[in-house]
């Protein structure tokens, strides 16, 4: 009876213990959309200038440097590298992104809305 009783209370302990134990969401959150419906922002005009900037410099993600790997200061590297949530997300600054451009403040809301429009229109260039 002792040992069914020594049974059951370290049977219940292992299951509080079990479900106090929550797990941590690790998924970062998702980028935000922005309605595009009246802009309609190119690589040329809009986009080149923000990226050469704040993104394609010295030290950072220009094609020498290429910090993590990225670089974008062409059209064929921002396009190729602006088809994942990270690229729009770390603009952003979301939970779960590395925060860019490092070390400097974040994008005015207008440059993250022209970003995110010219990545829903199509990447134009």
């Amino acid at each position: 009876m002792i040992l069914i009783q020594k049974l059951s209370i370290a049977s219940i302990i292992t299951l509080a213990t079990i479900t106090s134990c929550k797990k941590e969401d690790t998924n970062p959150d998702l980028p935000a959309t922005f309605d595009c419906t009246s802009t309609t922002p190119t690589y040329t005009v809009d986009i080149k200038p923000i990226m050469d900037n704040n993104c394609a410099s010295s030290g950072c993600h220009n094609s020498s440097s290429r910090a993590d790997g990225k670089d974008y200061s062409s059209y064929t590297a921002v396009k190729n590298g602006s088809s994942s949530n990270e690229f729009i997300g770390s603009i952003q600054h979301l939970s779960g992104y590395k925060a860019m451009p490092q070390g400097r403040a974040k994008l005015s809301d207008a440059q993250i809305k022209t970003i995110s429009c010219w990545i829903e229109n199509g990447k134009p260039e």
